[in-house]
């Protein structure tokens, strides 16, 4: 494992962090309990010390996993946590609320759920179009002048979001999708953080599977999965299109490294200086490869 600084107020963290949206089950099918469990004790045993989580992964049901697994661990101070808020819910009907009362209750509600006193890295999931920046920006500096957060971070902002951001608030790191796939954000988030040493978060990075190289054409997934359906990506013909993107750089990867797509995938995005990779898994079988993404 490798591993990095994001910010002074936290201890060093793993380079590959562990990404929980599937423990919810919301979008991705049935998850099951001991499993997941499961799966943020293989990720901790092989060297992984950063977990990412969100209320809205299942209504607060990856939120408990991870406060379940991590308890079960006894190594909490040897983790760094990362949550998230902004994205709320009635009755299953989501909306953005960046407002500052909004951040004080869904804090409160994230520690309970993951039976720990403070917050490690605390974000905000999405921009706020209707809650002044600065408004949100404000209460995260209080919470984290409080002590109830350790570093602070925000999701999917733009580069005027993030300026805007950073006149009320001290800001520890960005998270944003990145893969060999989906690269947007070379043009200008990639250069902009850089240039402003903000560390960048990569989510999405095995682009919601189709990097793994266990895809095929003929792949069914489970009833409830958004990608039958809901991401334009795995339907026809644009999949093809992708999966013959992979075959492709997975023999590229053989060739020239002895290693395959999913390993590819994984140490590209580190080398293009993220300082973070999300990998995503909820079994444990899925962290297998994480031996072979380093030392090349």
């Amino acid at each position: 494992m490798e591993y990095t600084n994001l910010t002074s107020n936290l201890p060093e963290v793993s380079r590959i962090g562990l990404g929980t949206w599937a423990f919810g089950g919301d979008m991705w099918g049935n998850t099951d309990q001991r499993d997941a469990l499961d799966t943020v004790h293989k990720a901790i045993d092989n060297g992984i010390t950063f977990i990412d989580t969100a209320p809205i992964y299942g209504y607060g049901r990856s939120e408990e996993i991870v406060g379940k697994a991590v308890a079960e661990s006894g190594k909490r101070e040897n983790l760094i946590i990362a949550t998230k808020f902004g994205l709320s819910w009635d009755n299953e009907k989501t909306y953005r609320d960046g407002s500052r009362g909004n951040i004080f209750r869904e804090v409160e509600d994230s520690l309970r759920r993951l039976q720990t006193d403070y917050i490690d890295l605390y974000q905000m999931h999405w921009p706020d179009p209707m809650t002044p920046v600065q408004e949100t920006a404000e209460a995260m500096h209080r919470l984290y002048q409080d002590g109830k957060i350790r570093a602070i971070s925000v999701s999917n902002f733009s580069v005027q979001e993030i300026s805007t951001f950073q006149e009320s608030a001290p800001l520890h790191s960005l998270q944003v999708p990145y893969n060999i796939f989906e690269r947007g954000i070379e043009s200008e988030l990639l250069p902009f953080c850089r240039e402003n040493e903000i560390p960048i978060l990569a989510y999405s990075a095995l682009c919601r599977g189709l990097l793994t190289g266990k895809i095929t054409k003929d792949y069914r997934f489970q009833d409830g999965d958004f990608r039958n359906s809901d991401d334009p990506k795995f339907q026809q013909p644009r999949l093809f299109q992708y999966l013959s993107a992979v075959d492709q750089l997975d023999e590229f990867a053989q060739e020239r490294f002895g290693k395959h797509i999913i390993h590819l995938a994984v140490r590209w995005i580190l080398d293009q200086g993220v300082d973070i990779a999300l990998w995503g898994a909820r079994h444990p079988a899925q962290l297998n490869p994480l031996g072979e993404i380093f030392g090349w």
